[in-house]
């Protein structure tokens, strides 16, 4: 890429270091999907309940921007009872009580929901279609829903006709009133529903999303979070307003969006970054990605301490002397000006007519009209930012330019968004009758996605099942402690374990399967398509008893009590337990049973040595006999320690990959010998809505050693899997975050 010197003072020359621009272009894919009857588009259903619910939702929004309340309520029964947007026979009733509070959780379950069958069918996919069909049904119901309101007033009106002539007119004009101010009303109503998307997305969707599928598409979801999502073409004037920029609309104005995008454009060209043969496409990419700004002019204010500060603020220049040349300076700095004047003129004055009159004497006169004709208005907010705008002059300028800059490619880059989430739209055909809904669904071509209580019950059929040991180290010493001291050791163990432990069962779905002295053991079952992420359930489960016993024993040892101590085994099969009966009772045979055993399970050698090493980490296992003996006494071949630690069999351990996103990371911790070589795992757990918890996971290579020595001798292939449970692993994992490794 060439370098173009230039010339300063005291004759030196100083290249100019090329900008390293991003690139980015817009994408939503739907490959993979079936196509509908039609052969063109994706049939979808969407939950009855759900667009039942939301279309109440937006007809509220609407009459409450429309400023319809009072006219509604002057209705005549008759009217009152006339079909409306429920659908047949259902008479539309607006409520002051509908609102976006009601509204959140009504989007946050059905969102979910498609979470849940994408998940269970593995394809993320399923859930972009769901999102996708959504958009649309909510956009679709703006126009809707204003359409049917605006018929309902004009129904009213002929109710009125030959009496209550006063009423009438008055009726008349809020209802045509009402007709004038569609853009502005819908307008209003989307940004509401967008903002209440946006706030479902930050807080629970996006983090159920990453918890089940990792961040591979996160790209294609940010078009959604766009907020020119509800409108489709993007020319809004107070929605530029207030996010980006105010552009002109009419063909005499020079700050157009298609002039100023030619403008730019020409501007990346001239810094010779790419060849006059250059598609626009490459352009175009660059002009998707706001960062850009910084990197070509500084965002208005470079640094001229650094070389590359003084290359942007050369270019800088040159667009400042661009935008001049094109006459869009004067329309930016009005641009930016005429925001705060919208809510005191708007919409008395149309928007753009504002913004040119602080710029144009012509146009300036007509709106001092306006104002005057007004009566209420004055016109002292208006002589101050025309005088701001002529009396904007050298660095403020140049920095309104890179502000200018910034906010056309933050447009550029939403409006390219929206286009691609319109293409998306027209591939998505929402079934809205019985007899196409059959059609589709008898062809095996429709995506459903319903609420959890409109979903057929599946058949009770376990497929699968989990099983958590907790097991209490010297239980047999702690009941001798406590019988010395003439204390119950039953109630004891019942107070500060089992009893605490019930009371989270319900919590994670978990049913205790086996209590004696010791030990507690818990299953939890999976049924037949159900996305219930048993495996990590169960990791979290297990991670809060260990925070539970921790908190008693910080109580126990105040009051001079012995501590408790546990080793927690989690076991996956991926088949259903099963039982026999003891009378009335079932008894669990499992597999799974006796591998928990052997995980929960601590040598007290073992546990001498490892406490001396004051090791971050609880389990650990170790194999005495040599590779040929495995065979024949396998449980004889592995010494075991697990300390107040959560071991995992390897299947739990894949299971639980394909349930949630494992996230590499690394921490800076000891090793075994200096040579051991584990890996670390972060996740998050859906456990409620909007609950997630934290987990973090080791794996590690088992190694060969002397057991009359513990020297280590040779570290095999075979791999033992931990969640931690040291509290520092957590801070140092945040700690790293923080800082940004």
């Amino acid at each position: 890429m060439p370098r173009i010197p230039i010339f300063r003072l005291g004759r030196t020359t100083e290249e100019i270091l090329p900008p390293r621009l991003a690139s980015y272009s817009p994408e939503l894919s739907l490959e993979g999907l079936q196509l509908g009857v039609d052969n063109l588009r994706h049939d979808v259903l969407l939950s009855p309940k759900f667009t039942e619910q939301v279309r109440l939702h937006i007809a509220n929004l609407i009459v409450r921007h429309g400023g319809l309340e009072g006219l509604l309520a002057a209705e005549t029964p008759q009217e009152r009872g006339r079909p409306f947007a429920g659908g047949p026979n259902r008479p539309f009733k607006t409520s002051s009580k509908v609102g976006p509070a009601d509204l959140k959780p009504l989007l946050s379950e059905q969102h979910i929901a498609a979470l849940n069958r994408a998940k269970a069918a593995e394809n993320l996919t399923l859930d972009l279609l769901a999102r996708v069909a959504t958009i649309k049904f909510l956009r679709t119901e703006l126009n809707s829903q204003f359409a049917q309101l605006l018929e309902r007033g004009r129904a009213m009106l002929k109710s009125y006709e030959g009496v209550r002539q006063q009423k009438a007119l008055e009726y008349r004009e809020r209802v045509a009133a009402f007709q004038v101010a569609k853009k502005i009303i819908l307008r209003k109503a989307g940004q509401e529903l967008f903002r209440v998307l946006r706030e479902i997305e930050k807080e629970t969707l996006a983090r159920t999303r990453r918890s089940l599928f990792g961040e591979g598409r996160e790209a294609q979801y940010q078009l959604f979070m766009n907020p020119l999502i509800f409108n489709e073409d993007g020319g809004d004037a107070y929605l530029n307003a207030e996010h980006y920029v105010m552009l002109g609309n009419y063909e005499r104005d020079p700050d157009r969006f298609s002039n100023v995008r030619s403008i730019t454009c020409a501007f990346l060209r001239s810094l010779s970054l790419v060849s006059d043969t250059e598609p626009d496409s490459k352009l175009d990419a660059w002009l998707n990605v706001p960062e850009n700004a910084q990197e070509l002019v500084g965002a208005g204010s470079p640094d001229d301490s650094t070389q590359e500060g003084r290359s942007q603020k050369t270019r800088l220049n040159s667009w400042v002397d661009l935008l001049e040349r094109e006459k869009i300076m004067e329309c930016a700095l009005a641009s930016y000006e005429v925001v705060p004047l919208l809510a005191e003129y708007s919409p008395r004055v149309n928007a753009q007519q504002l913004k040119n009159a602080l710029i144009s004497r012509e146009e300036r006169m007509r709106v001092e009209k306006l104002i005057e004709d007004h009566g209420k208005l004055s016109c002292e907010s208006f002589y101050s930012a025309a005088a701001r705008v002529a009396g904007c002059r050298g660095a403020d300028r140049a920095r309104m330019a890179g502000r200018f800059l910034l906010d056309f490619l933050r447009y550029h880059r939403d409006l390219r968004r929206v286009e691609t989430l319109n293409s998306a739209l027209d591939a998505v055909n929402l079934v809205a009758n019985e007899k196409m809904r059959e059609l589709s669904a008898m062809n095996g071509t429709l995506y459903e996605f319903l609420l959890v209580e409109e979903q057929k019950p599946a058949e009770d059929k376990v497929a699968r099942h989990v099983i958590v040991k907790a097991d209490v180290r010297d239980s047999s010493r702690l009941t001798r402690s406590l019988l010395q001291r003439e204390m119950n050791p039953a109630s004891y163990f019942s107070l500060n374990f089992y009893g605490p432990v019930n009371k989270l069962l319900a919590k994670y779905g978990a049913r205790k399967v086996f209590l004696e002295g010791d030990a507690i053991i818990l299953a939890l079952l999976e049924n037949e398509g159900d996305v219930s992420l048993a495996v990590a359930r169960a990791c979290v489960l297990a991670r809060e008893m260990m925070e539970i016993v921790r908190g008693y024993n910080q109580l126990l040892e105040r009051a001079g009590l012995p501590s408790l101590e546990l080793g927690i085994g989690i076991s996956f099969q991926d088949s259903a337990p099963m039982y026999l009966m003891d009378g009335e009772q079932r008894i669990m045979i499992s597999d799974a049973l006796n591998e928990s055993d052997r995980l929960s399970a601590c040598n007290k050698r073992v546990r001498r040595v490892i406490e001396s090493m004051h090791s971050p980490f609880n389990v650990y296992a170790f194999q005495t006999a040599v590779d040929g003996d495995l065979a024949d006494h396998p449980d004889d071949a592995f010494i075991r320690y697990n300390l107040n630690g959560i071991r995992l069999s390897e299947p739990a351990f894949q299971r639980l990959q394909q349930e949630i996103s494992l996230e590499p990371c690394t921490l800076d911790l000891p090793a075994l010998w200096g040579s051991e070589k584990f890996q670390l795992f972060s996740a998050l757990v859906p456990v409620g809505n909007d609950i997630f918890r934290r987990i973090v996971l080791r794996s590690s290579r088992i190694p060969q050693i002397d057991p009359q020595t513990f020297s280590l001798k040779q570290w095999t292939d075979l791999s033992y899997y931990e969640v931690c449970t040291n509290s520092e692993v957590y801070t140092l994992l945040e700690a790293n975050a923080a800082a940004g490794k």
